[in-house]
């Protein structure tokens, strides 16, 4: 698709930069730990104009999310991965694996720091029943006792905390969304 330079300033005038804000409140909130969002954009506007250029792209919106949500997970690829020059001489490890199970390792590795991401994005108390019911294994009458609620307060928080967990993995594509599943179910 060949357009000219005053035609694709124009697209993106009207078309993209009205969802600029949308989509950098959007990439605070799903990729808190990012310190700026600025080259997120600057990425997910590059990647944008790319694929226009094929003539691929059709619902401007949805396509920018989705563009922006991948080049997020690929800044987060990119920082688990650790450059030979950083590493040294490879002999010099005491161990080195290469199996099966070290890569089981990372991706649990991967997980594990996602889902503190997403136990990190909850409310305060919620964040709290949690991590005592999961990681401290308490019962549902210990942690009432010790925040001082009461036992149906501490079931609302766990579902409402394990709700937010799944919806924050589905909005990253970790899982598929649950509505996706209901439509495949009927």
């Amino acid at each position: 698709m060949s357009t000219s330079k005053s035609d694709d300033a124009r697209w993106f005038a009207e078309e993209v930069q009205p969802h600029e804000s949308s989509l950098r409140s959007y990439l605070r909130r799903h990729f808190p730990s990012l310190p700026d969002v600025d080259d997120l954009v600057q990425e997910t506007y590059a990647r944008l104009i790319r694929t226009r250029q094929t003539g691929r792209v059709s619902y401007i919106k949805a396509f920018l999310f989705t563009t922006a949500r991948n080049a997020g997970l690929d800044i987060f690829r990119r920082r688990q991965v650790v450059s030979i020059e950083a590493i040294g001489d490879l002999e010099k490890l005491s161990v080195i694996e290469d199996s099966p199970d070290a890569a089981e390792s990372y991706n649990k590795q991967q997980e594990l720091e996602m889902l503190a991401e997403a136990v990190r994005a909850l409310p305060e108390r919620c964040r709290r029943v949690l991590t005592l019911r999961l990681l401290y294994d308490y019962s549902h009458k210990q942690i009432a006792a010790e925040l001082g609620i009461s036992e149906y307060t501490v079931k609302a928080h766990l579902a409402k905390g394990m709700r937010r967990c799944t919806e924050y993995f589905e909005q990253r594509g970790v899982v598929p969304s649950s509505s996706a599943a209901k439509k495949g179910e009927s």
